[in-house]
C-alpha cells in the first residue's frame, strides 16, 4: 500500500469510527432520554453542530439499545471528547439521584 492510498485508508476509517462513536452518543441520550444536540451544545458551545451528529439524530429510530455509562464514556474519551464526556458525567450524575 503507498503512502497516498495508506493515508486515505486511515482518515476513511478514522471517520468511520466517528460515526460508530457519534451513534452510540445519540443512543445513550435517547435511552435516557435526553438531547443530544443540547447536550452536544454545552461541550462545545462555540461549535456549530456537526453535520455527522445531525444525521445520527436523523437515523436513530428510538430502539433502546444496552448501553452503558461506562462505555459511553470510554468512548468518548478514547476520540478526544473530553467536554462531551464531562457533560455527560454530569448527566449521569443527575440520573443515579433520580
Amino acid at each position: 500500500m503507498d503512502y497516498e492510498n495508506r493515508d486515505e485508508y486511515i482518515i476513511k476509517k478514522y471517520q468511520q469510527d466517528e460515526q460508530i462513536m457519534v451513534q452510540l452518543f445519540v443512543q445513550w441520550c435517547i435511552n435516557y432520554q435526553l438531547n443530544p444536540a443540547e447536550l452536544y451544545q454545552r461541550a462545545y458551545p462555540q461549535q456549530l453542530q456537526s453535520s455527522v451528529l445531525t444525521a445520527a439524530i436523523d437515523q436513530a429510530d428510538g430502539e433502546e439499545l444496552d448501553l452503558s455509562h461506562e462505555t459511553l464514556l470510554d468512548v468518548l474519551q478514547m476520540f478526544g471528547n473530553d467536554d462531551l464526556a464531562f457533560v455527560v458525567s454530569e448527566e449521569i450524575e443527575k440520573l443515579s439521584k433520580k
